[in-house]
């Protein structure tokens, strides 16, 4: 099984499946809104009374990276999926604050330019708490850094039969970076259209989502072979026999 892929080979479960589920992880990873998260990440901290831009980078890299750490030392056991809900249910949460946050914080009416702009940061929000952003963004980054930041790529490498892995993982980059390049390009038009707390708030129903495809659609690949993973896709692909009839 490990010859030249044709099109033809895409009628197999065994790729069609995968392939189809890497693309989504790909695609559902950008849509939770983590481009645009990091992109408010100085913001954020100017509001709450950090004016050193740089501690706002160094303490949102040092989160992710030691969530990170912890979610490739508890991996193999814990198991791909379940740290996939987790991650999950965390970010819709998150990102729900993030809307009450923007919700309180600017007025009613006003656009994304009145969110960046140097008055609504010298004024700073009348009703919202610093702290609610703050914890909003720290429970964000620490969700994806545990599930859906490392878990998609991962996946990426193991779901994958041999001969196919290479083009079917090349498009999931693709895929990957085609989100992101999206998700940012249409995120002012996002704050505009729909506020910036519907924004966030479109962004927790992506996460939700993520939830529900994770259910329903990821297999765990903890501790199992490639040829059990391959197995799996094809079991399911399988009609069921249906019951023998009546003696003649």
């Amino acid at each position: 099984q490990e010859g030249r892929l044709k099109m033809a080979d895409f009628q197999e479960a065994s790729i069609y499946k995968p392939f189809i589920i890497g693309v989504l992880l790909m695609f559902f990873q950008q849509a939770t809104g983590i481009n645009a998260i990091m992109f408010y990440a100085d913001l954020i901290f100017k509001e709450a009374n950090f004016k050193n831009s740089s501690l706002a980078s160094v303490t949102v890299g040092l989160v992710q990276v030691a969530v990170t750490a912890v979610a490739a030392l508890i991996m193999d056991r814990a198991g791909r999926k379940v740290l996939l809900l987790l991650s999950g249910v965390i970010m819709a949460v998150s990102t729900t604050l993030f809307g009450v946050y923007f919700k309180i914080s600017v007025p009613h009416g006003k656009n994304s330019s009145v969110l960046m702009s140097a008055e609504h940061l010298a004024e700073g929000p009348a009703d919202a708490p610093a702290w609610l952003a703050l914890l909003s963004m720290g429970l964000f980054i620490a969700g994806f850094a545990i599930g859906w930041g490392p878990i998609p790529w991962l996946l990426m490498s193991e779901i994958f039969p041999l001969r196919a892995r290479g083009v079917a993982s090349g498009f999931c980059v693709v895929t990957n970076w085609g989100c992101a390049f999206l998700v940012t390009k249409v995120f002012h038009e996002l704050l505009d259209l729909l506020s910036p707390y519907g924004t966030f708030w479109l962004f927790a129903a992506f996460c939700a989502l993520n939830v529900v495809f994770t259910v329903l659609c990821v297999p765990e690949t903890k501790g199992k072979t490639l040829e059990q993973i391959q197995s799996h896709f094809q079991q399911r692909s399988r009609p069921r026999s249906s019951p023998p009839g009546p003696p003649q």
